[in-house]
């Protein structure tokens, strides 16, 4: 059987979406290959055409989703205080919190990235950094951008923790009031 000259890319493509979401959902650690490739309609031979090894497809899901996280959370020229707070208010929202599996990649496999070695810690860094360069150019104070940076992750992180929806919005709520008064204030303070 022959396959389109892109079967390749759109099924590693499916690995990539599948093991994200599993991976957020479940943590990537315990994920097992055949089970992995499973999800996509695969055997787990199938698996080493796509990546070398488990730790080259978790490079490329922290490495994807960081890129597109960076491209939600401000990495356009058109970034603004007010951007900033839009983009805060939806991470820190009841659905992000709800829905691991769709979300930010870093409260869902943030320990397993640090433990990381080589390629993925690196791509973290690479990524936070470039998020931290594009607030902290807006903001104006590049301490406030790693600040805010760790407020949403841990925030979002704790309101996990929570059992019931109401204390998983208070978390969020709080945290985003937090931010904003800190982006108000500096705001205020630049006009001063």
């Amino acid at each position: 059987m022959r396959y389109s000259a892109d079967h390749k890319e759109q099924t590693r493509r499916a690995v990539l979406d599948s093991s994200a979401a599993l991976a957020k959902e479940n943590g990537f650690a315990p994920m097992g290959v055949d089970g992995l490739m499973k999800a996509v309609g695969l055997t787990g031979g199938a698996f080493y055409s796509h990546f070398a090894s488990k730790d080259d497809l978790f490079q490329a899901v922290v490495e994807r989703e960081l890129t597109r996280s960076l491209a939600l959370l401000g990495g356009d020229e058109s970034l603004t205080k007010e951007k900033i707070k839009r983009c805060v208010r939806g991470y820190l929202s009841l659905s992000h919190v709800q829905d691991p599996a769709g979300g930010c990649v870093i409260p869902a496999l943030g320990s397993e990235i640090a433990r990381a070695e080589g390629p993925a810690r690196l791509s973290a860094e690479h990524w936070l950094c470039e998020l931290h360069r594009a607030w902290g150019e807006v903001l104006g104070d590049e301490d406030l951008a790693w600040g805010a940076i760790a407020q949403c992750v841990g925030a979002l992180m704790v309101a996990r923790m929570m059992a019931t929806p109401e204390r998983q919005q208070r978390v969020v709520d709080a945290s985003y009031q937090l931010l904003c008064q800190q982006v108000d204030a500096l705001t205020a303070a630049a006009k001063g």
